[in-house]
């Protein structure tokens, strides 16, 4: 069947949230809420180092902290919206863990591959040969539905092709806890197998599963819309740990190096 491919690519922004996307990020940079490591700008923001997973696929998926103390951590975005990433890796697949602090998340689509962008979500691309072309897009709600696909080439000319899953992929939503029972927002947890990777047409250039010391490129994102299903644009928050220079977090210029290391001895 020939797949479904759209020349806008995803997160399939209106004509206009591209430009709100770039405002955002100038604005919020301004601010100083564009959240980069200390002493850097987003041309050289440092590499994300992926650590060797030392639990079980189950535990890292249940989102249990002793799990993911080995793992380092990157922050973005405004308060009180900030979004925690980290990952690790084993030699079945790479493991992905977002904490989204969200005092009201919300959802109304419930079906795989509907256009969740245009609601609440957490993203990840990840470009495995570092060409910016067939890269792999996840995003995941709060209610756990995903949407992702294969992004066939960036801005400006997106196209993707929404009709590509990634074989084997496993995600969990669980709830944030803060101070004593306090919920202060969601956690996504994700498995992504390395043979789902390797259908990927990225994937012939490279070695997947990756060796130690390779380093793939990517970026992630949040979307957050506190206006609630009724006014999804109001004060939408766009927010990329790398900020894009252009209208669209599809900049490929703006990805990261992904290092993955070898076990600690």
């Amino acid at each position: 069947m020939k797949p479904r491919v759209s020349s806008r690519g995803a997160p399939f922004e209106p004509c206009d949230e591209g430009s709100a996307i770039a405002l955002l990020v100038a604005l919020l940079a301004l601010a100083g809420l564009v959240v980069t490591p200390a002493g850097t700008s987003a041309a050289d923001a440092p590499a994300y180092t992926v650590a060797t997973a030392t639990a079980e696929r189950a535990t890292l998926l249940a989102a249990d902290e002793t799990a993911w103390a080995g793992a380092s951590a990157i922050a973005w975005g405004p308060a009180p919206y900030e979004t925690r990433f980290r990952a690790v890796w084993s030699p079945s697949g790479l493991f992905l863990r977002f904490d989204a602090n969200d005092p009201s998340p919300w959802h109304t689509m419930n079906r795989r591959d509907e256009h969740l962008w245009d609601e609440e979500v957490v993203e990840i691309f990840i470009d495995l040969d570092r060409s910016g072309r067939d890269y792999y897009e996840l995003e995941v709600n709060p209610a756990n539905v995903v949407c992702d696909l294969r992004m066939i080439s960036p801005w400006p000319d997106k196209k993707g092709d929404i009709d590509w899953n990634l074989a084997g992929l496993e995600t969990r939503v669980h709830a944030l806890g803060g101070a004593g029972a306090e919920t202060r927002g969601w956690t996504t947890t994700a498995f992504l197998p390395w043979r789902g990777l390797r259908a990927l047409p990225s994937a012939g250039k490279v070695a997947v599963p990756p060796k130690p010391g390779d380093a793939w490129r990517f970026n992630v994102f949040r979307i957050e819309r506190p206006g609630g299903p009724k006014s999804p644009e109001k004060d939408a928050v766009f927010a990329a740990w790398s900020p894009p220079s252009v209208q669209s977090f599809h900049d490929a210029g703006a990805f990261r190096d992904l290092v993955f290391v070898s076990p600690a001895k």
